[in-house]
């Protein structure tokens, strides 16, 4: 089978999963081809099955924004047509399902018929989808997609009260590659950074405030004033400047450290002891699921999709968004003694296992093959 993905490049969680998805189909013999304006980020490495092509947008005087779409969609078009791919799956909405609809009818033209899936992240709908620049062409598009997917029932749910989606959107949750997270802590890097046996707190994302990177400080500092510890900031984004602020209003800059963007997170999750994940929505949280496949318990709000993925008191905690108390206190609780960590450690590596890999990918193989033998028999 040959696969087109459409998908952002960064660190955010749709590029880094749809990227994931393509090296695993590769993996199992397709032939996966990117479709992006700059090579992403997870793609690593050498595979026979994996293709790359650039987005190329020409910049002339006559644009102050230059037309990503258009270029993405005739680039789009030229790869169906050049390396017989079969279908499209576009990871979030804005801009990806709008392009490839355009692509789809220009192929449709020349008597080239092609399935588009979208898959839902999140923020494409509950953020800057809703937005009235964007959500009459958002919900448009959706509804041209020949399958639609969401990465959790949160998701879906939210989708169809935000829009006015006519067709059926099927769950088909983020996945983790177990493998990956099954690293031994390399104990010279845990003494650098806690070299008195500190409990290491870990938080990572795009520092956006929908993250709500103060109360990740707020609550490290009330956890810190019990249990020493020590907090790795993982990534950056626009509220970095601010909690760096924070953190020397609250002299704790001797307990904290902002480590930038990370590729080989398994080696960080390997060594922390707790991830904090505050956030004021989340529709999956592919961090969380990331941290438990490291055996690492979270202490989260309790929003969106996590408690589909986090059980109450077993693999961590969930607390109204803000309430930075009581996530305090649930990570005294995780970290308390030996025994009690231990337990939740096991825990939290025993539910990524529902998420393995090798548990979702064939779900979209599925999807896939479903839609290729519809269109076959159109065709005919």
């Amino acid at each position: 089978m040959n696969i087109g993905i459409v998908c952002y490049p960064t660190f955010g969680g749709s590029g880094v999963l749809a990227t994931e998805l393509g090296k695993a189909l590769a993996d199992k013999g397709h032939n996966v081809h990117f479709i992006t304006y700059q090579q992403p980020v997870r793609l690593t490495g050498f595979s026979a099955n994996i293709f790359y092509h650039e987005v190329r947008v020409p910049t002339y005087p006559l644009f102050d924004y230059p037309p990503y779409e258009t270029a993405l969609a005739s680039t789009m078009v030229d790869v169906v047509k050049n390396n017989n791919v079969d279908l499209l799956h576009v990871h979030y909405a804005i801009p990806h399902a709008a392009a490839a609809y355009m692509a789809k009818k220009i192929l449709e033209r020349e008597n080239r018929f092609i399935p588009v899936i979208t898959t839902l992240h999140g923020t494409d709908i509950t953020l800057v989808g809703r937005d009235k620049t964007y959500a009459p062409v958002v919900a448009f598009s959706i509804n041209q997609s020949d399958a639609i997917t969401a990465v959790s029932q949160d998701l879906r749910e939210e989708t169809y009260k935000i829009f006015d989606i006519e067709k059926e959107i099927e769950v088909i949750y983020n996945f983790v590659d177990l493998k990956r997270f099954s690293k031994r802590p390399i104990d010279a890097f845990k003494k650098v950074i806690a070299p008195h046996g500190e409990r290491i707190i870990l938080h990572a994302s795009n520092f956006r405030k929908i993250k709500r990177i103060p109360d990740v400080i707020h609550i490290f500092k009330q956890l810190n004033e019990i249990i020493p510890s020590k907090l790795l900031l993982v990534g950056d984004g626009p509220e970095r400047p601010m909690a760096e602020d924070l953190c020397r209003e609250l002299d704790i800059c001797d307990d904290v450290r902002f480590v930038g963007k990370q590729q080989d997170m398994e080696e960080i999750f390997a060594i922390a002891d707790l991830f904090l994940l505050p956030s004021e929505y989340e529709s999956f949280g592919l961090s969380a699921l990331e941290a438990m496949a490291g055996s690492t318990p979270v202490v989260a709000s309790h929003v969106g999709g996590l408690p589909e993925i986090i059980k109450q008191g077993e693999n961590g905690y969930m607390a109204p968004v803000g309430n930075v108390g009581q996530m305090s206190q649930y990570a005294i609780d995780i970290l308390k003694d030996e025994k009690t960590l231990h337990h939740f450690k096991a825990n939290a590596r025993k539910q990524a296992e529902r998420f393995d890999i090798h548990r979702i990918v064939p779900q979209y193989e599925k999807l896939y093959e479903r839609f290729l033998h519809s269109f076959s028999l159109n065709v005919v």
